[in-house]
């Protein structure tokens, strides 16, 4: 597969002022030659320099486009293979001509990823860093590109390979007590367990940082709940500012679910608003109260809706005891009525999740209300922590901690020298996955199956 030269659209589908298309291989330059043109025909194609010109068809002779062409000889390239790079108009019938001509020219359509793979079976990047890179382009957040910048230029790397240093360490003192007991040497097991425990640290810090990645991946979903006719719709059309949900003054006009993005201080919230539960009327808003009731208890949190104008009722009460122990912020809607509810009542039965009187309606307090979500529902990383974005590596960094940790039961527990070094030993192949060192084919086809074509 590394021997033939690869060819794609590097720029995103659709109409756009400028388009890329991008080989990569040994005779890059070569294919390019017989599609791309000098304007000025006397002009040589110099490494890293832009040169002018036309696309065109050499059986026909007739020009495509204006042009500008880079060559990016190997090893000094993305891909450490000769790269080349047209740049013509970002217009898709173009575009996808230019790919023909390379094509018939003896270039292949390059898979998805194709790029960022070969760059990482040329020794440029670990997966970690292949990882980051399409983090980079995906990101919902400027907190996740800044992440993943970071982990691009090989930051979560270089911790990872600290730690296989610190267990080598760890490993090579325990080995040289095991083959040369005559001489003398011996080791302390105090000495070891603070290596390990060092490295247990870090190994627990990066798993807990997980939930933070995931979050800036996926993003966090909040279910809007509450009885019937409490103004569950009219807030998430409000959070939304448009008018996505059905509003009437009847009870259980929302008789599905509806799921849509909210973006609030760069952090990606999905919001769900659903049925009223409570007492449904009929079989299908029955159904879709047994959804809500389902969303709600898989939701990262929840925004429970109640009717300050009403007395309190026993559905809004069962509600409070039924989500107190979730992340959740409690909302007096209807502020701008007179209230009917005794609010010191509801509050007492939860006093460590917030209270907000707002009025979905009106929009009041609806600017603190996205303020108290950051606050109660993002998970705060401490300023400077490493953060992992993959269950993909919380799964490796967990096998490597268990082995540690079983390698310090085993020493406090007076074990063997040697069975201590063999329980360390299993940690180092899971931070060898981690970072590509151990290459596992389904997990690297997985990865780059993600990537968009043309990187």
């Amino acid at each position: 597969m590394l021997e033939d030269t690869i060819i794609a659209i590097s720029t995103p589908p659709g109409y756009g002022g400028l388009g890329i298309v991008r080989l990569s291989g040994q005779r890059a330059l070569s294919i390019a030659r017989k599609i791309f043109r000098p304007k000025n025909r006397r002009a040589r194609i110099l490494p890293r320099q832009c040169v002018f010109g036309e696309v065109y068809d050499s059986q026909s002779g007739d020009s495509l486009d204006e042009a500008f062409l880079i060559y990016f000889p190997r090893p000094a390239s993305y891909t450490r293979e000769d790269v080349v790079e047209i740049t013509c108009h970002g217009s898709p019938v173009v575009m996808e001509e230019v790919l023909r001509l390379g094509i018939r020219a003896g270039a292949r359509h390059a898979h998805p990823g194709e790029f960022t793979l070969r760059a990482y079976l040329r020794g440029r990047i670990d997966i970690l860093q292949a990882e980051a890179i399409n983090d980079l382009i995906t990101a919902t957040s400027l907190e996740q590109a800044r992440v993943s910048f970071r982990q691009l230029k090989g930051r979560l790397s270089r911790l990872v390979e600290k730690l296989k240093e610190t267990i080598i360490q760890a490993l090579s003192k325990l080995e040289a007590a095991i083959e040369f007991p005559d001489e003398g040497i011996s080791v302390a097991p105090e000495e070891i367990k603070g290596d390990l425990r060092e490295v247990v640290a870090t190994l627990q810090s990066l798993i807990q940082s997980y939930e933070t990645g995931r979050t800036m991946r996926e993003g966090l979903t909040l279910a809007i709940v509450g009885k019937a006719n409490v103004g569950k719709s009219t807030l998430f059309n409000a959070l939304l500012n448009e008018d996505r949900a059905i509003v009437s003054p009847y009870a259980g006009t929302t008789r599905d679910y509806l799921r849509e993005r909210l973006m609030v201080d760069g952090v990606l919230f999905q919001l769900l608003d659903m049925a009223g539960l409570d007492k449904p009327s009929s079989p299908v808003e029955e159904e879709g109260i047994r959804r809500g009731r389902e969303l709600a208890s898989q939701a990262d949190g929840i925004l429970l809706v109640l009717d300050s104008s009403r007395p309190e009722s026993r559905v809004d009460i069962g509600l409070i005891q039924k989500f107190k122990d979730k992340k959740t912020i409690y909302l007096f809607n209807k502020c701008d009525l007179p209230s009917r509810m005794d609010k010191n009542k509801c509050r007492s039965m939860d006093d460590v999740h917030p209270w907000l009187d707002i009025s979905a309606l009106r929009g009041t307090n609806l600017d603190q209300l996205r303020k108290l979500m950051v606050e109660v529902f993002v998970p705060s990383p401490a300023q400077g922590e490493e953060i992992i974005l993959h269950q993909r590596q919380k799964i490796l960094l967990e096998q490597a901690l268990a082995s540690i940790e079983k390698a310090i039961d085993h020493l406090e527990r007076g074990y063997s020298e040697e069975v201590v070094a063999e329980e360390i030993r299993h940690s180092l192949p899971h931070l060898g996955a981690l970072t590509g060192e151990i290459k596992v084919d389904d997990v690297i086809e997985e990865i780059f199956s993600r990537f968009c074509v043309g990187k």
